[in-house]
């Protein structure tokens, strides 16, 4: 059932409860006025002096009741529709009702000592974290942000996202120049020697394929060679250049400091060197960079990351068991017990939600009471009548019976003592 279905059925209720209680209060009136009519007709036909007494109960209960009739329905409306001065006192003064109710709360529920106090005293950080603490409660929030999750990435649109992606990311690649950027980097891992690694790889698996090259060489060899030569020399030939190879190999793998190794620091420090300022070399890498930009690959990257990205988003937050949400769970209930067992991390949050809240109290109470004021405001004068008639009218009733009551008791003491001291 919505929300607005519920506020209906409940002002409905509201509305016989009020037509009810003005029944009562209305009854009291009348039977007021019928005793008062009685006591009349008695007394015309000679009754005892009993009748001036219930007279005079009746006479003032009539007065109170209609006096508290007068001042209640003043309130609301014109009694009677009369225009009588200083009635109608809601749909007169409803704005200046609205500024004074916003200027209460603003004094005696957003006043920023009012809210601190309150704020310490009501030991959030302890209570949120005991119950974070608990299993089932950090499961919950486990559900409860995978629904939020789910929730976002069922409202972004993949369009959005990827041109989102395309723009921070893929383009932002593309911008600026790779050469000297690149040549930064690798002067950098040059003077850390972190290129030594790579070069003695290099160098093993250079002497691992001399070792095994023999075939290789020989059908080189073969198909080189003049076709007058003899074949046992193009054998021995073959045999010669693999075994110079196996060697050459083995001195740049063994040796650290060999020439080769050092042509290749050199060659390595004069490219990073370029690429930071030779224009000629910069302009190569910028077109290895369109080239690269270029590829269906990278063009379709960010459509392919938010395409894999939702799935396992969506995939995890369905699965109660997923990694996502075991995670999750497992987090809170780290921090919840840390909430809890920490006094310096619950003292810190404290001071947090304290800070949070007085800055808030201070710079947005205005906004609050200002929403109260301009709701009321609003408000039609008389709509805004019917609506508080009907939140507090019936408890408005009582003072009508209580008038009654109250009048005639007075009626009858006054009535009494008059006649106790004048006979």
């Amino acid at each position: 059932m919505s929300q607005l279905t519920l506020s209906a059925l409940d002002d409905d209720a509201k509305r016989r409860d009020l037509r009810r209680m003005k029944t009562v209060a209305t009854g009291f009136l009348l039977f007021a006025t019928a005793v008062y009519l009685l006591c009349r007709w008695q007394e015309s036909r000679g009754a005892g002096d009993w009748v001036g007494y219930v007279r005079a109960a009746s006479e003032a209960g009539m007065v109170g009741a209609l006096a508290d009739w007068f001042a209640v329905t003043a309130l609301f409306r014109h009694p009677l529709g009369l225009p009588i001065p200083h009635t109608a006192i809601i749909r007169r003064k409803k704005d200046q009702l609205g500024a004074s109710l916003g200027s209460f709360v603003g004094d005696n529920f957003l006043a920023p000592d009012v809210v601190s106090e309150k704020v310490r005293g009501a030991q959030i950080s302890l209570r949120v974290g005991t119950w974070m603490a608990q299993p089932d409660h950090a499961a919950r929030v486990a559900a409860e942000t995978s629904t939020i999750l789910r929730g976002l990435v069922e409202v972004l649109r993949d369009e959005d996202v990827q041109q989102i992606i395309d723009s921070t990311i893929v383009r932002r690649l593309a911008e600026p120049q790779w050469g000297p950027p690149i040549g930064r980097v690798l002067a950098e891992l040059l003077r850390e020697n972190r290129q030594l690694p790579i070069l003695d790889l290099l160098a093993e698996r250079a002497h691992q394929w001399a070792l095994g090259s023999q075939e290789t060489i020989d059908r080189v060899v073969s198909r080189d060679s003049p076709t007058w030569s003899p074949k046992f020399v193009d054998a021995m030939l073959g045999e010669k250049i693999h075994r110079e190879l196996v060697e050459f190999t083995w001195k740049v793998r063994s040796n650290k400091e060999h020439e080769v190794r050092q042509a290749a620091n050199r060659f390595l420090v004069e490219f990073a060197e370029d690429l930071q300022n030779d224009p000629s070399t910069m302009e190569k890498a910028e077109k290895i960079k369109a080239e690269i930009m270029g590829r269906e690959e990278v063009t379709g990257l960010a459509a392919a990351t938010w395409q894999v990205a939702k799935r396992l988003i969506l995939e995890s937050v369905d699965d109660p068991n997923s990694t996502l949400r075991t995670k999750v769970t497992e987090n809170v209930v780290s921090f919840g017990e840390r909430l809890r067992d920490d006094d310096e991390l619950r003292t810190k949050v404290d001071g947090w939600v304290l800070a949070g809240t007085e800055y808030v109290v201070v710079n947005y109470a205005d906004e609050v009471t200002g929403l109260i004021t301009d709701t009321v405001e609003r408000w039609d004068a008389e709509e805004a009548s019917r609506k508080i008639e009907l939140q507090v009218g019936r408890d408005l009733q009582f003072i009508r019976i209580n008038g009654t009551v109250v009048g005639s008791v007075a009626g009858l003491a006054i009535y009494t003592v008059s006649t106790l001291l004048f006979g």
